[in-house]
């Protein structure tokens, strides 16, 4: 990537100008995406992105700048540049690099560039007949494919120096129903972190099955009628309003600038005893795992709540010393572009011991949530408002008739202890989270679960 005698250069200038801390980020990567629409490969891209990011800590403030340019003379003169940014302290010197071994948590078996073109455009053309097949209400199918290669760098002036590459592969199908009511959209996205093999094993017949039912089961469905009622989640992608309301709060970034309403409460009941949530970023072959974090440390483990209690937050070098805990392997960023900060992983609500039908049957009238969709959150104060891309009334007892337009709408904090039940059926489904480190790939889930009240919006 780069000499490492200029890795050394970098992070002895950063220091010589009273930083406290030099980290270099150096990162190439390539990406390619197949895209058919409307039967047609309307769409192939390929792409090379080559660059170096350089971070200066000056006690709790940051300064980070980044170069595609590996000249040394041009990124001693970008050291130089950022460090004038900072109030300088003593100059010291870094500790000597030592190369450190990563335990690789996913393998590649297949490698993408073994792989000709015409496959994947056949796969594509696979997923468009199955589809299809399931109905002439489906008006549109849009198949898509996506391959990433990461290889990184990452050394500081503690004398750390670690090399990782990433592999990243995902499907995306989309299938549009119309019966006369507007047309009506669903999706599937599964994604890991691995190689080709990923395609090669996909489950084509069931990702089709299960994307085209739900369009044409939502295109014939009425609204549903607004208010406050129980709700029952679904498993999988269901989790993403966990994501989204509670685990954004629960990061550091969020946390040390007094912006979440969890700040303080470690330690605290924030949920009922049966809520437990995880966010585990060693889980083999998932999408949102790393071998290593975008620091160079460990992947790791974390319990954020326990048994209704919060147990941790997720952290980052600055987040772990200003929240004065220990950091988690959480500093994600989306390419030398972005400075890392505290960011989530694989991230879900665990097991319980209720059973789907149990809940169901504890609801006289309520809403079931098949499947979720897009929203929005405040990170700072945890509201929400979430579409729901597949649901259903609850009457008496039972799943009843299908229902279009719903969406959820509550704040985090409020919602969590309104979790009564949680199923043994947990899943885990891919997506992309964006914040000020940009876009990264994180796993949401969780089993089913009830929630006792939640305003529901409908037409």
């Amino acid at each position: 990537m780069i000499k490492h005698e200029t890795i050394t250069k970098i992070l002895e200038h950063g220091l010589s100008k009273g930083a406290d801390f030099t980290e270099v980020f150096v990162e190439d990567s390539k990406s390619s995406s197949f895209n058919l629409l409307d039967r047609k490969i309307d769409q192939i891209q390929s792409s090379n992105s080559f660059g170096i990011g350089i971070r200066l800590l000056f006690g709790d403030e940051a300064y980070y700048g980044y170069s595609s340019d590996p000249d040394e003379a041009n990124l001693i003169k970008l050291t130089g540049n950022l460090a004038e940014s900072g109030n300088s302290g003593p100059s010291t010197d870094p500790e000597t690099l030592e190369k450190q071994s990563v335990q690789d948590i996913h393998h590649v078996a297949v490698n993408p560039e073994t792989v000709s073109d015409h496959e994947r455009v056949e796969l594509l053309r696979k997923f468009d007949e199955s589809t299809r097949s399931h109905g002439g209400d489906i008006q549109q199918v849009n198949a898509n494919m996506l391959e990433k290669q990461r290889s990184v760098l990452i050394a500081n002036s503690e004398g750390l120096l670690v090399e990782d590459s990433r592999d990243y592969a995902r499907m995306r199908l989309s299938a549009i129903a119309e019966k006369g009511d507007g047309p009506q959209t669903a999706a599937e996205s599964p994604g890991v972190l691995g190689g080709y093999e990923f395609f090669r094993e996909i489950d084509v017949e069931k990702i089709s099955k299960d994307a085209a039912q739900s369009a044409l089961r939502m295109a014939d469905a009425g609204y549903i009628e607004g208010g406050v009622m129980p709700v029952v989640l679904g498993n999988g992608f269901g989790g993403v309003i966990f994501h989204e309301a509670c685990g954004h709060p629960l990061e550091t970034e969020a946390i040390r600038k007094n912006a979440s309403p969890f700040c303080g409460k470690l330690g605290e009941k924030v949920a009922q005893p049966v809520l437990t949530a995880i966010d585990d970023g060693t889980i083999a072959q998932r999408w949102g795992s790393l071998n290593i974090d975008d620091e160079g440390m460990p992947s790791k483990r974390t319990v954020l709540i326990e048994n209704g209690v919060l147990k941790s937050y997720l952290s980052d070098r600055i987040g772990a010393r200003q929240v004065e805990m220990e950091r988690t392997g959480s500093a994600r960023r989306e390419s030398y572009k972005f400075a890392p900060v505290s960011r989530m992983r694989n991230t879900f609500i665990d097991n319980g011991n209720d059973t789907f039908d149990d809940m169901i049957a504890s609801i006289d009238f309520g809403l079931y949530a098949k499947k979720m969709g897009g929203g929005s959150v405040n990170p700072a104060t945890g509201e929400f408002n979430f579409a729901v891309q597949e649901g259903y009334a609850i009457r008496n007892g039972k799943i009843a008739e299908p229902v279009r337009g719903a969406t959820l709408i509550g704040k985090g904090f409020e919602v969590l202890p309104r979790i009564s039940m949680i199923g043994n059926d947990l899943e885990l489904a891919a997506g992309m989270c964006g914040a000020s480190s940009g876009w990264v790939p994180t796993t949401v889930g969780q089993p089913s679960l009830k929630i006792d009240s939640i305003l529901v919006g409908g037409r």
